[in-house]
């Protein structure tokens, strides 16, 4: 058990420093709308890694990578709903399978079934991972278009927070965020995946 953890928590680190090497190359800014599309639906890492190194080297930018991840992971939430609608068995059920919440799909039933569209809301501006809910709200049939709606509003709303802060902090917070830029990006990740834990804990 200990060296699957070990194996899983290598390839979680492999996937992380990746994500971040896309910071200095010349397409990062397409590299951040497709990480923040798959983010969505089945990659692990979320894009806010790369949105802040990118906003910390030119803080002028910061709302247009705001707006590049927002578009990415609307995107990316419509693909993971269309994968838990029409390819749960051939796709979703393997993504689910391999980060163990399947028994959260019955959970996030009944927090659609109680809540509706403000689960999606609450679900983008959170740690807990966005791609079991965009999964769980097509093989549910939460209305598309609210989904959407909730999904744009409620991603926007994250990194947006992210790109003003960056933006309009001046020097002294993106010094700070420079200074411990892995220590934050580390504590993003490990957000991450503790919100699959918190699900769990929820259950």
């Amino acid at each position: 058990m200990n060296r699957d953890v070990e194996k899983q928590e290598s390839w979680l680190r492999r996937c992380y420093h990746w994500t971040l090497s896309w910071a200095d190359r010349p397409h990062a800014q397409t590299a951040l709308f497709l990480i923040a599309l798959i983010e969505s639906s089945f990659f692990p890492i979320p894009p806010d890694i790369l949105l802040i190194a990118l906003a910390l080297g030119r803080p002028e930018n910061s709302f247009r990578y705001a707006a590049v991840s927002t578009a990415g992971s609307t995107i990316g939430a419509a693909l993971g709903y269309l994968i838990g609608m029409m390819l749960f068995a051939a796709v979703a059920l393997p993504v689910i399978e391999f980060y163990g919440v399947m028994e959260q799909f019955d959970l996030a039933r009944h927090w659609f079934d109680e809540y509706g569209v403000v689960v999606i809301l609450i679900a983008g501006f959170s740690p807990i991972p966005f791609k079991v809910f965009t999964i769980a709200a097509g093989a549910f049939g939460l209305p598309f278009l609210w989904f959407m709606l909730a999904s744009l509003i409620s991603r926007g709303a994250r990194f947006y927070l992210e790109a003003a802060l960056l933006h309009w902090g001046g020097p002294g917070l993106r010094q700070l965020v420079e200074r411990h830029f892995e220590w934050i990006t580390i504590a993003v990740t490990i957000l991450v995946l503790g919100g699959f834990a918190g699900l769990w804990l929820l259950h």
